[in-house]
């Protein structure tokens, strides 16, 4: 489950870094713009790099797993929050003054903005998983009671919102319920799986196959954009709010999780690969809070400092601005490693205890 974790880590990561382009439109002046927008033949990449139904269903199986029945679950709901808490005030501390900073440097107010936006909007998927995670009791009795057929509801009523708002003209905000049942589809699937559910390998094939076919079908028959993120510009977004393609997708990449399941925990038993997995789930906060954080530092810095570089602030309208881009990625993941030990020696050296005269030490 941990290795879950890492490679949906690693996929939100590349994927932010791979679509997230800022082009230079004058001085002091960035726009944020997608290659998916100019090269909509990419939309594949989305496939492979959208990882959020991973996350849900990795934080199913342990929430599931950490329910006890002589426990309250409170207790542990308010450690588990503080863990995820902990890392957020460091981020707007570091931010507020850098905001100001970057107008002194001569970006302007939209510039600025824009940038702001984009280190506050993957915050909203901890919103959401704090919430579900609050709710695992509930979730968890539904689940008892139900079974899959819980599931099965929770896409139909994904089904019916988009239905209102696609065809039958309801207004669009009612789109926004989405986020509790699509999202919530595989959070349950983790708490069932963590329960002993969907542990043979046709029920990984049939979701797998199922998601993938429903998915095709959407896209292809009702419409559903083909990129599995949101495209700026685009009329219609597959995240924001979460239609019910996202969902089928969601579903076709649980089914792939449980096949991989098996290959994983082999995987896993290595212990260079144990090493790498732990660490990363260790930094997993640091590097989902801070990932957008350096591809911004990097590509404002290299701004005042040089000017235009490809892969950094030209349009990525070309397949040579992939290549380009590729080419920043070694960089930007050294960066945000180099940021995370900082933070690790930081957070050692916060704990490290001061001189223990013998006579306090107590012995059992």
């Amino acid at each position: 489950m941990d290795a879950l974790r890492a490679l949906a880590i690693i996929g939100v990561v590349l994927g932010h870094w791979l679509v997230t382009a800022f082009v230079a439109t004058g001085p002091g002046e960035l726009r944020v713009a997608s290659p998916l927008a100019g090269m909509p033949e990419l939309a594949p990449i989305s496939w492979v790099f959208q990882t959020l139904a991973v996350f849900f269903l990795v934080g199913g199986y342990a929430a599931g797993k950490g329910l006890r029945p002589d426990e309250p679950w409170l207790p542990l709901l308010r450690r588990r929050l503080a863990r995820l808490a902990r890392p957020l005030p460091v981020l707007v501390v570091a931010w507020l003054p850098a905001a100001e900073g970057l107008r002194w440097a001569g970006l302007s107010d939209g510039t600025v903005r824009a940038l702001a936006k984009l280190v506050v909007s993957p915050l909203w998927f901890l919103v959401v998983y704090v919430a579900l995670t609050a709710l695992t009791p509930v979730i968890a009795a539904v689940w008892r009671r139900l079974g899959l057929a819980g599931a099965a509801l929770l896409v139909a009523a994904t089904a019916l919102i988009d239905a209102g708002r696609f065809a039958l003209g309801a207004p669009a905000w009612i789109g926004w319920a989405t986020v509790l049942t699509g999202w919530l589809v595989p959070f349950y699937l983790g708490l069932a799986w963590a329960d002993g559910a969907l542990r043979s390998r046709r029920a990984g094939l049939v979701l797998l196959a199922g998601g993938a076919t429903a998915t095709a079908a959407l896209i292809v028959f009702a419409g559903y954009p083909a990129s599995m993120v949101g495209v700026p510009g685009a009329a219609v977004s597959n995240l924001s709010p979460p239609t019910l393609a996202a969902v089928a997708f969601g579903l076709a990449q649980t089914g792939l999780a449980l096949l991989l399941y098996g290959p994983l925990t082999r995987w896993t038993r290595r212990p260079r690969v144990a090493r790498a997995v732990a660490g990363a789930n260790r930094s997993a906060m640091h590097i989902y809070l801070w990932h957008q954080t350096v591809l911004m530092g990097v590509t404002v810095g290299a701004f005042l400092a040089a000017g235009t570089l490809p892969g950094l602030h030209t349009a990525p309208d070309r397949p040579g601005w992939v290549a380009a881009r590729f080419a920043w990625l070694p960089l930007l993941a050294l960066v945000l490693a180099a940021g995370g030990a900082v933070a690790r020696l930081r957070r050692s050296g916060a704990r490290t205890p001061g001189p223990t005269r013998t006579s306090q030490v107590r012995t059992p």
